[in-house]
C-alpha cells in the first residue's frame, strides 16, 4: 500500500467523499468534527443536540402557554348538589334507613290510630321496657320520627347522615348513630329508675312515652363537625348547641333535652376515633397513587 493511499483514508478507514470514483456520502453530523449518527442508533447524551426525551437540557418553551391555560378541575372538586342527599349506591345505609322511616311515618299518619298507639307504646324506651327487653326496644324506638317527616330531626337525618356516610362508610355511620342513640337513652332513663326507687318520682315515670331518632341524629351532628373544616365546624356546633341549651332552659321536656345535649357531646368526644377511621379508609387510595381521593373526604360514588 502506497503512502498516498494511506494519506487518503480518514480515521474511520473510509476514503474521503471527494475521492475519484466514489459517490459522495451524505454528512449526518455538523461540520465541526462531531461524529454523525448511524442509522437506527439514537443519539447519546453528551452531544450538542439533546435527545428527544432529555427535556432537562432544552428550554421549556411551553411554560408560558401552559400557565395561560386554565387548570382542569379534579372530578371530586366539582360542585354536585345531589350528593347532599342519600343515594342507593353512594350511601346505602342512609338511603335504606330513610325509606324505612318514610314508611313508618306514613303508617303513623294514615294508619289505624289504635294500632299506631299500641306500636308506639311498645317501642317506647321507658324504664319498664328497658328492664324487660332492652335490645329490642332500643332498635324499635329508632324506627319512628317524633314529629313526622317534616320535623327538623327528619331533615337533619337526611343531610347529616348522608355527609357522614360519604366520609366514613355505612357500617361506621350506623355505629355512630345507634351508639349515640343507645348511650343517650340509657343515660337519661337510668336516673329515672334510681329516682323512682328512691321515692323522688312517682311510679308512672317508669312508663313515659319515649321514642324517635333525635338522639342518634344529634350524635351524628357532633361527629360530623369533627370531619368538617374549621370555618364550618364551629358555627355548626354553636348553632346546634344553642338550640339544645334553649330547649333545656325552657324546661318543657328536661329529660329529653338533656339527652339531646348529651348526644351532641358524645359525637364531639368521638372525634379522635372518627378521624382514625377516616384516615384508615383513605389509606388504600394513597397506596394506589391517587392524590385526589385522600384530600376529598369520603367522596363515594354518586
Amino acid at each position: 500500500m502506497s503512502w498516498l493511499g494511506t494519506a487518503d483514508r480518514t480515521r474511520a478507514g473510509r476514503a474521503p467523499a471527494d475521492a475519484p470514483g466514489r459517490t459522495p456520502e451524505p454528512r449526518t453530523g455538523p461540520d465541526d468534527g462531531e461524529p454523525g449518527l448511524l442509522p437506527g442508533i439514537p443519539r447519546q447524551r453528551g452531544g450538542r443536540a439533546a435527545a428527544a426525551g432529555d427535556t432537562a437540557t432544552q428550554p421549556d418553551t411551553t411554560a408560558p402557554e401552559a400557565a395561560a391555560r386554565p387548570r382542569a378541575t379534579a372530578p371530586g372538586m366539582r360542585w354536585r348538589p345531589w350528593r347532599l342527599l342519600p343515594t342507593p349506591v353512594g350511601t346505602p345505609f342512609t338511603f335504606g334507613y330513610a325509606v324505612l322511616l318514610v314508611a313508618t311515618s306514613l303508617f303513623a299518619e294514615y294508619g289505624d290510630p289504635g294500632l299506631v298507639s299500641d306500636l308506639l307504646q311498645g317501642s317506647s324506651t321507658d324504664v319498664a321496657h328497658l328492664a324487660r327487653s332492652p335490645l329490642m326496644v332500643l332498635v324499635a324506638s329508632a324506627l319512628w320520627i317524633a314529629g313526622g317527616m317534616t320535623s327538623a330531626y327528619a331533615l337533619g337525618f337526611l343531610f347529616v347522615l348522608t355527609a357522614l356516610e360519604r366520609r366514613l362508610g355505612g357500617l361506621r355511620t350506623a355505629a355512630v348513630f345507634f351508639g349515640g342513640h343507645a348511650v343517650a337513652t340509657l343515660a337519661t332513663e337510668l336516673p329515672v329508675a334510681f329516682s323512682v326507687a328512691a321515692g323522688r318520682l312517682p311510679e308512672t315515670s317508669l312508663h313515659r312515652l319515649d321514642y324517635g331518632i333525635s338522639f342518634g341524629v344529634m350524635t351524628c351532628i357532633g361527629a360530623l363537625a369533627g370531619l368538617l373544616p374549621a370555618w364550618l365546624r364551629w358555627p355548626l356546633l354553636a348553632g346546634v348547641g344553642y338550640l339544645a341549651v334553649t330547649d333545656l332552659l325552657a324546661y318543657t321536656d328536661p329529660m329529653t333535652d338533656w339527652g339531646h345535649l348529651l348526644s351532641l357531646t358524645l359525637g364531639v368526644a368521638a372525634w379522635p376515633l372518627l378521624r382514625h377511621w377516616r384516615t384508615h379508609r383513605a389509606r388504600p387510595a394513597l397506596l394506589l397513587g391517587d392524590p385526589v381521593r385522600p384530600v376529598l373526604q369520603g367522596a363515594g360514588p354518586a
